[in-house]
């Protein structure tokens, strides 16, 4: 598609995760159903002054395990941590530790505001995580809208690597959907809060999208990695087969999922 000649309603359906897969609303409730069934996570710890702001933490029976630190997707504006706690299922069949943190959405935070918030989040994490049995190299992971902050939280000295599924990682076209209603991204946010605008994070990233995704999602994703390649940073680029925008969780959530092996492997 030429984004420039585009119409509204084509690049509103370009980035339209919902329209694109049919059963969007059953997969996200199966997903909410088995997070309501997970055993509940050993501590609820705040980061930041909000209800959102704050880690579910399951420790591995090793506190010298490593930690995947999941962010929650929902294109910055919707979504909370609790509805993904059954992500926790690999990591932890795995033997590492499991925290998932959430964020204040748009319109009431900035996205500038909530790169702010992973931050804080990774802070505290890395200084007060040991005292929960947390202490292990930190494995930054996050889906859609967290794919972008995954990108942006790799830059934080306590995250060993990521792994950013089906994410964002050029926010100029977001600004030109229906996305950008509660966004409002500024000039300045696009420029500051692209990670493919950014200097190059030489850590392990592993950048994976589903194959069955939107072509705009896909081609984020290998733009991302190529740009990142060029610079000779490590981690691969990981199309899931046949994976949509939502199955694609199915790759970290299970254990022994591909994603959850992808996940291992950066640490190696």
């Amino acid at each position: 598609m030429d984004w420039a000649t585009a119409s509204q309603k084509q690049r509103d359906l370009a980035y339209n995760n919902n329209t694109a897969v049919p059963d969007a609303a059953a997969l996200i409730a199966e997903r909410a159903a088995a997070s309501a069934l997970m055993a509940p996570p050993l501590a609820a710890m705040a980061f930041g002054e909000t209800e959102r702001e704050a880690w579910d933490l399951w420790p591995a029976s090793d506190p010298a395990a490593p930690i995947l630190a999941f962010i929650h997707g929902g294109y910055w504006q919707r979504n909370r941590r609790q509805d993904f706690w059954t992500m926790a299922e690999g990591a932890l069949a795995m033997g590492w530790g499991f925290a998932v943190h959430g964020y204040s959405l748009a319109p009431e935070a900035s996205l500038t505001q909530i790169t702010w918030q992973v931050h804080a989040a990774l802070d505290w994490l890395s200084a007060h995580g040991g005292q929960h049995g947390m202490g292990g190299p930190i494995v930054l992971s996050g889906w859609s809208a967290g794919g972008h902050l995954t990108a942006m939280g790799a830059e934080h000295p306590a995250v060993a690597a990521g792994l950013a599924i089906s994410g964002i990682f050029e926010l100029g076209p977001i600004r030109d959907t229906y996305l950008n209603e509660k966004l409002g991204l500024t000039d300045e946010e696009i420029l500051s809060l692209s990670p493919i605008r950014r200097p190059v994070v030489q850590k392990p990233i592993a950048i994976a999208y589903g194959s069955a995704e939107l072509p705009e999602l896909c081609r984020q994703s290998r733009d991302f990695h190529a740009m990142r390649a060029a610079a000779h940073a490590p981690g691969p680029l990981l199309p899931v087969a046949a994976a949509n925008h939502f199955t694609i969780l199915e790759a970290l959530r299970r254990p022994g999922g591909a994603l959850m092996r992808a996940a291992a492997e950066l640490l190696r």
